[in-house]
């Protein structure tokens, strides 16, 4: 399975960095975020156990989603990268990449998932491809994204 959402924010690489980085405040930031808690904190990033809500609808309907991941930070590439360790996604690795984007005062932000799917036998490769990637994983990147966007370029 690999997803892939882009954005392009109208806001500094720092600030946009600070925000994805920050995985702590999104559940004050990005609605669909039920929660975040640093397991285990260290410099680079920490184990990190993440909480969401892929909205369906109308009418509104959400369906919960969590995980835990070791989380690696690296500024000099104002790159983010996740390694899922429990959940349904255990095994998926997540890389966020933020550059400037060529636009004056713009910036462009790349979230990759990339997973071999659950060892589900003979469906497990199938769900991951046809419904956990693009409904599960693309819906809330997405919305992660936008809500990034909307707080980068308010700021």
């Amino acid at each position: 399975m690999l997803t892939i959402d882009r954005i392009v924010i109208r806001a500094p690489l720092e600030r946009v960095f600070a925000l994805a980085r920050d995985v702590e405040r999104w559940p004050q930031l990005l609605s669909h975020y039920r929660w975040v808690r640093m397991l285990e904190r260290r410099a680079d990033g920490g184990r990190v156990e993440m909480a969401a809500w892929r909205p369906f609808g109308p009418p509104p309907l959400r369906y919960p989603a969590w995980w835990v991941s070791e989380m690696h930070v690296d500024p000099d590439r104002a790159a983010i990268h996740y390694r899922h360790i429990a959940g349904i996604t255990t095994g998926m690795d997540v890389r966020w990449e933020i550059a400037e984007s060529g636009e004056k005062g713009s910036v462009a932000v790349e979230i990759v998932h990339e997973w071999a799917g659950p060892g589900w036998p003979l469906v497990g490769r199938l769900a991951a491809d046809r419904v956990i990637g693009p409904v599960f994983v693309h819906g809330i990147a997405s919305r992660t994204l936008a809500g990034i966007r909307r707080q980068a370029e308010a700021a």
